[in-house]
């Protein structure tokens, strides 16, 4: 069962994520279950809303390849993150 994840991270800025996103590399490795990512920031922080093929695959990404990346950029805040099944999914290119 896919999966919608928002994560909200106060204080979190442009430049860290940058950082992360260059450590993590999931444009260039692909992470397995990962159908989609947005990004997006406002005076209080960042917000992220991802696409999974399951909680599992999430999961792992965020135990093995994540949360590592966060550390080595010496980011100490943690995000708040809601997960919910997805009822649809549609993405252009992706059958689901």
């Amino acid at each position: 069962m896919a999966i919608l994840m928002r994560m909200d991270w106060t204080g979190l800025s442009t430049e860290q994520y940058d950082a992360v996103r260059k450590l993590v590399n999931w444009e260039g490795d692909q992470p397995p279950g990962g159908l989609a990512h947005v990004a997006a920031f406002d005076d209080g922080g960042m917000h992220v809303n991802d696409i999974w093929e399951s909680r599992e695959e999430l999961d792992r990404f965020v135990g093995e390849r994540l949360m590592p990346a966060v550390a080595q950029a010496g980011i100490e805040s943690q995000p708040d993150v809601t997960v919910w099944e997805a009822h649809a999914v549609y993405i252009p290119g992706v059958t689901h």
